[in-house]
Protein backbone atom coordinates (compact mmCIF):
# COMPACT_ATOMS: atom_id res chain seq x y z
CA UNK A 1 0.00 0.00 0.00
CA UNK A 2 1.14 3.55 -0.75
CA UNK A 3 -0.20 6.90 0.41
CA UNK A 4 -2.83 8.78 -1.52
CA UNK A 5 -0.52 11.80 -1.38
CA UNK A 6 2.08 9.87 -3.37
CA UNK A 7 -0.50 9.03 -6.05
CA UNK A 8 -1.67 12.67 -6.23
CA UNK A 9 1.78 13.71 -7.49
CA UNK A 10 1.24 12.04 -10.86
CA UNK A 11 -0.98 13.32 -13.69
CA UNK A 12 -2.21 9.78 -14.40
CA UNK A 13 -4.13 9.95 -11.10
CA UNK A 14 -5.32 13.58 -11.48
CA UNK A 15 -8.99 14.36 -10.86
CA UNK A 16 -9.68 11.13 -8.99
CA UNK A 17 -11.85 11.39 -5.91
CA UNK A 18 -10.39 10.79 -2.46
CA UNK A 19 -12.26 7.49 -2.32
CA UNK A 20 -10.90 6.38 -5.71
CA UNK A 21 -7.35 7.32 -4.67
CA UNK A 22 -7.72 5.39 -1.39
CA UNK A 23 -8.93 2.32 -3.27
CA UNK A 24 -6.03 2.49 -5.71
CA UNK A 25 -3.51 3.15 -2.94
CA UNK A 26 -4.62 -0.09 -1.24
CA UNK A 27 -3.64 -2.17 -4.31
CA UNK A 28 -0.39 -0.34 -5.07
CA UNK A 29 3.14 -1.01 -3.90
CA UNK A 30 6.26 1.12 -4.26
CA UNK A 31 9.11 -1.11 -5.31
CA UNK A 32 12.79 -0.63 -6.09
CA UNK A 33 14.15 -1.83 -9.44
CA UNK A 34 17.58 -3.15 -10.43
CA UNK A 35 19.53 -2.37 -13.59
CA UNK A 36 18.75 -4.97 -16.24
CA UNK A 37 15.78 -6.39 -14.34
CA UNK A 38 12.94 -7.64 -16.55
CA UNK A 39 9.68 -6.49 -15.01
CA UNK A 40 7.57 -8.45 -17.48
CA UNK A 41 7.91 -10.33 -20.76
CA UNK A 42 5.84 -9.87 -23.90
CA UNK A 43 3.13 -12.54 -23.98
CA UNK A 44 2.96 -12.90 -20.19
CA UNK A 45 -0.26 -12.32 -18.31
CA UNK A 46 -0.52 -8.56 -17.62
CA UNK A 47 -0.73 -8.77 -13.85
CA UNK A 48 0.40 -5.22 -13.06
CA UNK A 49 0.08 -1.65 -14.25
CA UNK A 50 3.27 0.32 -13.54
CA UNK A 51 4.12 3.96 -13.04
CA UNK A 52 7.80 4.88 -13.20
CA UNK A 53 8.76 7.09 -10.24
CA UNK A 54 12.52 7.25 -10.77
CA UNK A 55 15.06 5.57 -13.02
CA UNK A 56 14.41 4.30 -16.52
CA UNK A 57 12.59 1.48 -18.28
CA UNK A 58 12.78 0.34 -21.89
CA UNK A 59 10.10 -1.50 -23.80
CA UNK A 60 11.40 -4.26 -26.05
CA UNK A 61 9.58 -6.26 -28.68
CA UNK A 62 10.85 -9.69 -29.65
CA UNK A 63 10.50 -10.58 -33.33
CA UNK A 64 10.95 -14.17 -34.42
CA UNK A 65 11.99 -14.72 -38.03
CA UNK A 66 10.49 -18.00 -39.26
CA UNK A 67 13.76 -18.79 -41.05
CA UNK A 68 15.92 -18.21 -37.96
CA UNK A 69 13.80 -19.45 -35.05
CA UNK A 70 16.82 -19.71 -32.73
CA UNK A 71 17.78 -16.05 -33.27
CA UNK A 72 14.88 -13.81 -32.24
CA UNK A 73 15.50 -10.09 -32.73
CA UNK A 74 15.07 -7.88 -29.69
CA UNK A 75 13.87 -4.43 -30.80
CA UNK A 76 13.72 -1.34 -28.61
CA UNK A 77 10.25 0.12 -29.17
CA UNK A 78 9.92 2.61 -26.33
CA UNK A 79 11.56 4.45 -23.48
CA UNK A 80 9.61 5.13 -20.30
CA UNK A 81 10.38 8.32 -18.41
CA UNK A 82 9.62 9.13 -14.77
CA UNK A 83 5.94 9.90 -14.26
CA UNK A 84 4.79 7.70 -17.16
CA UNK A 85 2.68 4.55 -16.93
CA UNK A 86 3.52 1.29 -18.65
CA UNK A 87 2.20 -2.24 -18.60
CA UNK A 88 -1.06 -0.74 -19.84
CA UNK A 89 -2.14 -4.15 -21.14
CA UNK A 90 -3.27 -4.85 -17.57
CA UNK A 91 -6.37 -2.78 -18.41
CA UNK A 92 -6.87 -4.00 -21.99
CA UNK A 93 -8.45 -7.36 -22.78
CA UNK A 94 -6.97 -10.05 -23.24
CA UNK A 95 -4.63 -8.76 -20.47
CA UNK A 96 -1.30 -9.95 -21.93
CA UNK A 97 1.76 -7.74 -22.23
CA UNK A 98 2.67 -6.99 -25.84
CA UNK A 99 6.29 -6.01 -25.10
CA UNK A 100 8.87 -6.65 -22.39
CA UNK A 101 9.69 -4.05 -19.74
CA UNK A 102 13.40 -3.92 -18.89
CA UNK A 103 14.97 -1.60 -16.31
CA UNK A 104 17.60 0.59 -17.99
CA UNK A 105 18.37 2.68 -14.92
CA UNK A 106 17.64 1.56 -11.33
CA UNK A 107 14.95 3.44 -9.49
CA UNK A 108 11.42 2.92 -8.19
CA UNK A 109 8.08 1.97 -9.70
CA UNK A 110 4.56 2.03 -8.42
CA UNK A 111 3.06 -1.38 -9.16
CA UNK A 112 -0.73 -1.65 -9.24
CA UNK A 113 -2.36 -5.05 -9.03
CA UNK A 114 -4.08 -5.43 -12.41
CA UNK A 115 -6.84 -7.85 -11.36
CA UNK A 116 -7.74 -5.72 -8.33
CA UNK A 117 -7.71 -2.58 -10.49
CA UNK A 118 -10.08 -4.21 -12.98
CA UNK A 119 -12.38 -5.16 -10.08
CA UNK A 120 -12.41 -1.53 -8.89
CA UNK A 121 -13.24 -0.43 -12.44
CA UNK A 122 -16.09 -2.96 -12.69
CA UNK A 123 -17.73 -1.30 -9.69
CA UNK A 124 -16.80 2.32 -10.49
CA UNK A 125 -17.51 2.99 -14.17
CA UNK A 126 -16.39 6.63 -13.87
CA UNK A 127 -12.97 5.45 -12.67
CA UNK A 128 -12.85 2.93 -15.52
CA UNK A 129 -13.68 5.60 -18.13
CA UNK A 130 -11.06 7.99 -16.77
CA UNK A 131 -8.30 5.36 -16.59
CA UNK A 132 -9.11 3.96 -20.04
CA UNK A 133 -8.97 7.45 -21.52
CA UNK A 134 -5.50 7.90 -20.03
CA UNK A 135 -4.35 4.46 -21.13
CA UNK A 136 -5.61 5.14 -24.68
CA UNK A 137 -3.74 8.43 -24.73
CA UNK A 138 -0.59 6.62 -23.60
CA UNK A 139 -1.05 3.97 -26.31
CA UNK A 140 -1.45 6.59 -29.04
CA UNK A 141 1.69 8.41 -27.89
CA UNK A 142 3.66 5.14 -27.84
CA UNK A 143 2.44 4.24 -31.33
CA UNK A 144 3.63 7.63 -32.59
CA UNK A 145 7.00 7.20 -30.85
CA UNK A 146 7.40 3.72 -32.34
CA UNK A 147 6.68 5.06 -35.82
CA UNK A 148 9.39 7.68 -35.32
CA UNK A 149 11.84 4.93 -34.29
CA UNK A 150 10.92 2.90 -37.38
CA UNK A 151 11.45 5.84 -39.69
CA UNK A 152 14.84 6.54 -38.06
CA UNK A 153 15.90 2.93 -38.58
Amino acid sequence: MVSTELLRRYPFFANLTDEQLRSIAMITEDRATRDGETLFEGGDSADFLYLLRTGGVELHYRVVDEREMEQPQDLLVGIINPGEVFGISSLINPYHYTASGVVSEPGNVLRLNGAALRELCAVDKALYALLLERVASTAVKRLHDTRVLLVAA
